[in-house]
């Protein structure tokens, strides 16, 4: 063995080893040491004695020569000695026994083994100096050898300085356990980021599928998707009755004159809501049950007994009358910030030169005052359908624009500070409002006009298409033998027919018949038995003639009274 501090010298004695320790290692000799009385030990070669020998005792004991024994005999020929390899003491030989004769027996003890008295402690081995780095004997175990009797432990003295427990830190292993932490941690968090990022999927696949079904839902109720809504009003209105709310509505024209009335239908079963406009001309039965038109009826009976004779007519429950004056139309549209609708036509200002009140075009924003201006307007020579489909458009622009919440849409009324039928007090009105508009908002609302003839009859398929699929209810005419029919002719060159169709209307007077003649100067109203001669008079009166004008004549057809216009006719309107 060499190293660079102590380099091996083969030259040099090398110190002898005299046995092993309880760990295995080499015992060497020291110089030091004095010589014991030599002992016998066993010579696995030959069985004879060896020169004497000292032993390492690795409890501080110096070495005791080995009393002299008799060699080992491994056939049994010779006594045996028990070696001590880590206590230091030797046990004595206890020769074998021979054969006595009786003169010769005696009793022979036991040999006990020789211990040694104790000595000073010896000077730490030192590890030989051809051995650089050797741990000391008392360090060094030796596996395999027997482990020493507990007799022995019990003669042993024991102390605590002799026992040492090095703990060697070991900064590698506490950079892999922080290694180690760290690849655990961070793949925890990879594994968290992947459960999370898989746990938001799943939340908004729900969400959207939740979101998709509820509008279908929604939508597939409302009867807005494409194929149901026809077909499940259609069913609707052949398999059962359905839950409908109707009021009517009165726009009184308090700068020109007349009236205009529609209805609104809201049907709670197909979720849809409808105007119906009803012209002037149409013919219903007033209190006492005589024939009269609508707008007549408006005149003289009142909210109370034209809502009667609309029910008894159409055959429909009407909960209300809503009276629509158009200064309360124009601050409700005012209210509402503005409608937009479609205009078919342009509407004059009232001063000549002046800018036009509404233009037509689409998506024509109106305040108050143009919405009130288009509502009512009817051109020279128009039908009086064609003013009432103008305040249809103007009531569906302003449901659009009200609040579909019921307290809303009530405040909205209140803010008018308009004095109600008691039929519709506020509350009840804006309830009614307040459908509508839900309607109006989604598309889900339409507007119809009722067909009537020129003899204020209904016409052919009214009672089908509106009466009975819009109302719900059944037509009940009036006998109208008690109604004056009147026929018109016109000569006044300003295409006066339809102006003056729409007073006789309002005023109570069913048209027969209307045609062209020649001009003329002066009008003149006809009636062909003396029994109609006050008739005639009314209806001059009426129509704003002198009464010079009522005179005996021929009348046209079914007509008690034939009036024929002159350039003197003024239509309602003109300039």
């Amino acid at each position: 063995m060499n190293d660079q501090q102590h380099p091996y010298d083969p030259y040099q004695s090398q110190p002898q080893i005299i046995g092993y320790d309880e760990y295995g290692q080499p015992v060497y000799q020291q110089p030091q040491a004095q010589q014991q009385a030599p002992a016998q030990y066993y010579d696995p070669y030959g069985g004879q004695q060896q020169a004497p020998a000292q032993y390492y005792d690795p409890y501080g004991q110096q070495a005791q020569q080995s009393q002299q024994q008799p060699a080992y005999d491994p056939y049994g020929q010779q006594g045996y000695a028990y070696p001590s390899y880590d206590t230091g003491q030797q046990w004595a030989a206890r020769p074998q026994a021979q054969p006595q004769t009786d003169s010769q027996a005696q009793p022979q003890s036991r040999t006990e083994p020789v211990r040694p008295a104790p000595e000073a402690p010896a000077a730490p081995v030192a590890a030989p100096p051809g051995v650089p780095g050797q741990r000391p004997a008392s360090e060094r175990g030796a596996p395999g050898r027997p482990a020493p009797s507990r007799a022995d432990d019990d003669d042993r003295e024991y102390r605590t300085e002799q026992f040492s427990f090095i703990e060697e830190p070991d900064e590698d292993s506490e950079d892999v356990i922080d290694w180690l932490k760290f690849t655990e941690s961070r793949s925890e968090r990879r594994e968290e980021a992947r459960r999370r990022g898989r746990n938001r999927i799943v939340a908004l696949v729900v969400v959207l599928v939740l979101a998709a079904v509820g509008g279908v839902g929604y939508l597939w109720s409302a009867g807005l998707l494409p194929g149901t809504s026809a077909p499940e009003q259609k069913g609707t209105a052949a398999t059962g009755p359905q839950k409908r709310d109707t009021i009517v509505v009165h726009l009184h024209d308090t700068t020109n004159g007349g009236t205009s009335t529609a209805l609104l239908v809201e049907n709670e079963t197909t979720r849809q809501g409808t105007t119906v406009l009803l012209p002037n001309s149409v013919v219903v039965a007033d209190a006492e049950g005589s024939a009269t038109t609508l707008g007549k009826s408006v005149e003289d009976d009142g909210s109370s007994g034209t809502r009667e004779a609309i029910g008894n007519l159409l055959g429909a429950g009407i909960t209300g009358t809503w009276r629509l004056d158009t200064p309360y139309l124009e601050n409700l549209v005012e209210v509402v910030s503005g409608i937009e609708t479609d205009t078919d036509t342009d509407v004059p200002a009232p001063k000549d030169g002046a800018e036009p009140l509404v233009r037509k075009g689409e998506k024509q924003t109106l305040n108050g005052r143009a919405a009130v201006a288009y509502a009512t307007y009817r051109a020279p020579g128009e039908a009086d359908a064609k003013q009432l489909q103008r305040f249809g458009q103007v009531l569906y622009g302003v449901l659009r624009k009200i609040s579909d919440d019921p307290a809303a849409a009530t405040v909205t009324i209140e803010t008018l500070q308009q004095i109600l039928d008691p039929s519709l007090p506020e509350k009840d009105l804006g309830a009614s409002l307040a459908k509508l508009a839900e309607h109006a908002k989604l598309g889900a609302y339409k507007t119809a006009l009722l067909p009537v003839e020129e003899d204020g009859a209904l016409a052919d398929g009214a009672s089908d298409s509106v009466v009975k699929d819009i109302l719900g209810g059944k037509v009940t005419a009036p006998e109208a033998d008690g109604i004056v029919r009147v026929s018109l002719r016109d000569g006044s060159g300003k295409n006066a027919t339809e102006a003056a169709r729409i007073v006789l209307a309002n005023g109570g007077y069913a048209i027969v018949g209307s045609t062209g003649a020649p001009d003329r100067e002066k009008s003149q109203v006809l009636y062909g038995d003396d029994a109609r001669k006050a008739a005639a008079a009314e209806v001059a009166k009426t129509l704003g003639l002198p009464a010079g004008s009522v005179r005996k004549g021929e009348t046209e057809g079914a007509a008690a009274v034939t009036v024929v216009l002159g350039r003197d006719y003024k239509v309602l309107g003109a300039p």
